[in-house]
């Protein structure tokens, strides 16, 4: 049966510290992204003002800059043995998340995602220029699943979602299977698979 596995990044795939208040934190932003990030949390902003807010700090960066700063990042444990479980499985590993689709595209290269979709900052002649191409809200998420899932010939029932956060639960709720990995109480109450632990490969496992 064909199916795919969405993974999301922050909280999820990070550890100790989402992807948006690492980079600010070396680009030099980091208070501004942190309050940004609190207040996307209690609900008092969506991911547009998030994005605005964060992609001042980005101008003037090339990709290549800023894949130099993800090296570091601090990831839980078994990402690269998750993705080959998936790959094994005979099934795609994909990020769906709303995180910089940077940090998606430096996954994909370092740990072999097949895919990813997320908030994009905008470019002009190599360089990010300050601004925002698109913010990526929990719909954009299923979005993707579901054209993903027609050019493959999936039903969206058939995949499985993990992810840690209230951004996750509608993909949780139109795939099959979930997974809250670590994750918020609504998260856990929405998903299909609770897992608590260091090792996201072990939480791959039990529902591959």
């Amino acid at each position: 049966m064909k199916r795919i596995v969405f993974f999301d990044i922050d909280g999820t795939l990070t550890r100790g510290v989402t992807s948006g208040a690492y980079l600010a934190g070396l680009l030099g932003h980091g208070r501004a992204m942190e309050e940004a990030e609190a207040a996307y949390a209690r609900g008092e902003i969506d991911n547009d003002e998030v994005c605005r807010i964060d992609a001042a700090g980005y101008a003037g960066r090339s990709r290549d800059e800023l894949f130099c700063l993800l090296e570091d990042m601090p990831l839980v444990e078994g990402v690269r043995r998750a993705v080959e479980a998936v790959h094994a499985a005979g099934a795609e590993a994909h990020i769906a998340s709303l995180a910089w689709g940077v940090v998606g595209e430096f996954l994909c290269a370092q740990y072999g995602f097949d895919g990813y979709v997320g908030s994009e900052l905008e470019v002009a002649d190599g360089v990010c220029t300050g601004g925002v191409a698109r913010a990526l809200e929990s719909e954009g998420k299923c979005v993707y699943a579901r054209e993903l899932c027609a050019a493959r010939g999936i039903d969206p029932s058939a995949c499985i979602a993990v992810g840690d956060s209230r951004s996750d639960i509608p993909l949780f709720e139109l795939v099959g299977t979930s997974v809250a990995f670590n994750a918020s109480e609504e998260a856990e109450r929405a998903a299909t698979h609770v897992y608590r632990g260091d090792d996201i490969a072990e939480a791959i496992a039990a529902v591959l």
